[in-house]
């Protein structure tokens, strides 16, 4: 399936920052707005920040609204989601990118948006994994806000990566798809589901236990889609739990467990995920995977 992507930010271009899933205010997001408009940027707030429903960005329908606001809205260019939590997948269903389809705008974010990455490549749009502007300052992360901002710009982003003692070495070409392993499961069986035959999968997450991690990779094989992957790319695992029985591996370990039951090339240790280092992937676009003794590298067709 042929992707489309979006035109590359100009300066003088319209963004939203909009929260999808957890609450953000109008002070947390000061320093990414700042940063944002001194790349030529000009920054909207949407309305679900800045307000709190619980833990949320506002209720069901304010999000909804907001994000369907932006989708619609021809001068708004991006839409930067504020941060991850929990919330996107309950209101996707209620999105309509009927208008979106027809003038498609970048879309960001990464860890609960996850749900968007992959609702809008099963659309068939490409959009970014990426660090999301609460996160701009964190310390460290400037390499990462960088990449954000040169696929945002359509300028060239390539990556690098240290070698690992569990990857396994060969080449790939194929679309990125993947993001949070939680999500991806949670995923499964919807309208957000994406076939991975043939594209390079990309994984990470955060706080999750390792007999979950397990589970979850179990649920990647039983529904095939490890089965015809062109090449994996592991990425932060970040505070692996435990139970008081120790589980015995670690998260590169019981991910590459199931790896290895196939042939395509695996680089571990990827600077994707709830790290500083969290380097935008563009989801939908063709890439290049080598994997040998140097290391691995990632370069867009």
């Amino acid at each position: 399936m042929l992707t489309t992507a979006p035109a590359p930010l100009r300066s003088g271009d319209q963004v939203a920052i909009v929260c999808p899933a957890r609450k953000a205010s109008h002070e947390e997001l000061a320093a990414a707005v700042a940063l944002l408009e001194s790349w030529g940027l000009r920054v909207v707030l949407g309305e679900s920040t800045n307000v709190a429903h619980h833990q949320f960005g506002g209720d069901d329908e304010l999000r909804r609204r907001d994000i369907q606001l932006q989708l619609d809205n021809p001068a708004i260019r991006a839409l930067l989601c504020a941060r991850g939590g929990y919330g996107t997948t309950r209101i996707i269903d209620q999105l309509d990118f009927s208008r979106f389809q027809q003038d498609p705008k970048w879309v960001a974010g990464f860890s609960d948006i996850t749900t968007l990455n992959c609702h809008l490549l099963a659309l068939g749009h490409q959009s970014i994994h990426g660090v999301m502007p609460l996160l701009f300052h964190q310390e460290g992360a400037e390499e990462s806000v960088e990449s954000l901002r040169r696929a945002l710009f359509g300028e060239p982003v390539a990556y690098q990566v240290a070698p690992h003692q569990l990857n396994r070495f060969g080449t790939a070409t194929g679309e990125l798809v993947g993001g949070n392993l939680s999500l991806l499961q949670t995923l499964t069986g919807t309208a957000s589901d994406v076939p991975t035959a043939g594209r390079i999968l990309f994984i990470e997450d955060i706080d999750e236990y390792l007999y979950a991690i397990d589970r979850m990779m179990v649920h990647l094989e039983r529904t095939g889609k490890l089965r015809h992957l062109a090449g994996l790319l592991v990425g932060h695992f970040s505070n692996p739990q435990d139970n008081t029985v120790p589980y015995g591996q670690t998260p590169n370990e019981i991910i590459q467990h199931y790896a290895n039951k196939y042939d395509f090339p695996v680089a571990h240790n990827f600077p994707v995920g709830h790290e500083p280092q969290n380097m935008a992937l563009i989801c939908g676009r063709e890439a290049h995977l080598v994997v040998d003794a140097q290391g691995a590298r990632l370069t867009y067709a």
